[in-house]
Parts: C-alpha cells; structure tokens; sequence
C-alpha cells in the first residue's frame, strides 16, 4: 500500500496469473485519505496491451474506488516470465464537485503548479500451476496373460498367444513342480481355445443380427438360443479358470 498523502493504493504490484490466449484482469483500490474530492489518472508504458477502466476519476473524501486493469490475451509468454511493463498513478486535489467529466490533462501538470502525487506500480506474471505428472501403469510382473480387447468387443487372440508364451517362459524359469507346470499349461491352453470359440459364437451372432435387420422380423428363436448358449459356455469356462 503507497504512503502517499492523498491516496492509498493497493496493491502496489498489479499480479496477472498469466495465460496464453486468455485476457487477465486485476484490480487496484483507491482509498481518498483526505476530506477534499481527488482526481486521479493512470497511464501505462503499453497503453496497446492494457485495457484500464476508469483510467481516470474522481474519489470522494474519505471513500474508495475500483480500477480495474485488464490485459489482453498474448500469443506468446514472455522470457522468464519477467514483464517489464509499468503504471503511473497520478492523483491531485481538486475542487468539491468535480466529476470525472471535468478531469484534464492540465490538472495533471505539475508546470502549471499543481501538488501531483504520482505512483509507480510494477506489473508482475504469476507462473500457472503445474498439473501433475501423469503415472503409466506398467503390467505387473507375474501377472496372468489376458487377450486384449479390441475397439469393437473383439479378443485378439494373436497377442493373447504372444502373452501365453511369454508367460510359460516365465513358468520355466521358476522353481515348479512338472504337475503344476502341465495343469498351468493346460489351463493356458483351454483358456486360448474358449476366446477363439467367443469370438466365433460372436461372429456369428452379428451375422444373424444383420440379417434381422435387413428382413424387419425382429429377433429370430435360434438368434435367442445362440445368446443362451454363450452365456452357458461363459459361465463354464469362468469357472473352470
């Protein structure tokens, strides 16, 4: 907050949180420390790149007002995040009455022998936050293989095959009974088997759909029987693995 005699202003660092393509806005406030009116004016070292509304005015005694500085959005972020932009306030006692329609330039002219109390106010740019950095979630070892889905539903049986080798690799290289290694096997095995007659079953039963939809017949009985099926063959094979 400046120590001046007319004004208090606050605060003394117009701090823009910046971001590329996005106007930013602060606000100063002006607090009139005296029992007399007072004009004020700001200007700027890049009048082109800030928007100051009101850039001129009037307080009344012993009252405050806003101003709201409001930067335009920028292509480009500048080096170091250093800005090297300023504000001059300029403020000065003036008769009771006055309204920010009666401001001049003259009023502000220290030649003519006018007390002007100006402030100089730093232009700062606050860094965003940094999101976090996000974690890859690795496959664990040891896991199962499992057959990858691909976008329409569909279990691609030829990385489920690479993941089974993979897998029995890993089999051999750990301390297993001959019993364990073949029931893992086998199991490995008739799981591959039970993906290949999903995706079968599957394919057949969007066939049956596409010709229900072309003959406008609804859901055929066979249609219904093939669903039930699945399920059966499903629920057996989950149980089994």
């Amino acid at each position: 907050m400046s120590r001046g005699d007319l004004l208090s202003i606050h605060p003394l660092e117009l701090k823009f949180p910046f971001a590329l393509r996005k106007q930013i806005s602060c606000s100063l406030q002006l607090s009139n420390k005296t029992d007399n009116y007072v004009a004020f004016k700001v200007k700027t070292t890049n009048p082109k790149k800030y928007c100051v509304r009101p850039n001129a005015g009037v307080v009344l005694p012993r009252s405050t007002s806003d101003v709201i500085v409001t930067m335009q959005a920028q292509k480009e972020a500048p080096p170091d995040m250093n800005c090297r932009d300023k504000f001059l306030l300029q403020s000065v006692k003036v008769n009771d009455g006055i309204t920010a329609k009666d401001i001049t330039s003259e009023l502000f002219n220290k030649e003519a022998g006018h007390v002007v109390e100006e402030c100089k106010l730093k232009v700062v740019y606050l860094s965003p936050p940094q999101p976090p950095s996000p974690v890859h979630e690795g496959s664990e070892e040891g896991s199962s293989p499992r057959g990858s889905v691909s976008d329409n539903g569909h279990v691609n049986a030829a990385e489920f095959s690479t993941a089974a080798k993979a897998f029995n690799e890993q089999l051999e290289a750990q301390d297993l009974s001959p019993e364990t290694r073949t029931r893992i096997t086998k199991l490995t095995e008739e799981k591959k088997s039970a993906l290949q007659q999903c995706n079968k079953i599957r394919h057949e039963l969007e066939l049956l759909k596409s010709e229900g939809n072309k003959s406008g017949g609804g859901v055929s009985f066979m249609f219904v029987i093939i669903i039930g099926l699945l399920g059966i063959f499903m629920g057996y094979m989950m149980k089994k693995s």
